[in-house]
């Protein structure tokens, strides 16, 4: 979860499905409406994965709202985890996420931007999930 299921979270989904086993529900969304961010689709791209047609959504827009495990990347993220589980036995963590989108300058260097966050997330997802 993120703060509008546009950047963050949508790569933390796809990645996550490179470690998770198959039939695991993963799902990603954020605190408010976001719009899909074209610099997503090109690191995501770079790493052999792509969102398809898939467009951001909020965390009451999705279909199941059952999870074992919450994992913020934004820090109204976490704040909205920590209501949703406050009363189940759901974890919910926190792994502090920059935010690509104040990073300025020539195209490749906000590109870069977007890259340290895909491979910061694949980092954490790894450490957590991997073997």
């Amino acid at each position: 979860m993120c703060g509008m299921n546009s950047i963050r979270s949508p790569m933390a989904e796809l990645l996550a499905k490179r470690y998770l086993p198959n039939g695991t529900f993963i799902a990603s969304a954020g605190v408010r409406p976001g719009e899909r961010d074209p610099f997503v689709d090109v690191v995501l791209e770079e790493v052999g994965l792509e969102l398809g047609r898939r467009q951001p959504q909020t965390i009451d827009e999705l279909e199941d709202d059952y999870f074992d495990l919450v994992v913020s990347l934004a820090p109204e993220a976490h704040h909205r985890a920590l209501e949703m589980t406050r009363s189940s036995a759901v974890e919910a963590i926190y792994w502090p996420t920059p935010d690509p989108t104040v990073a300025t300058g020539t195209r490749d260097q906000i590109v870069d931007a977007y890259r340290g966050v895909r491979d910061y997330i694949d980092k954490m997802l790894k450490q957590r999930f991997a073997g």
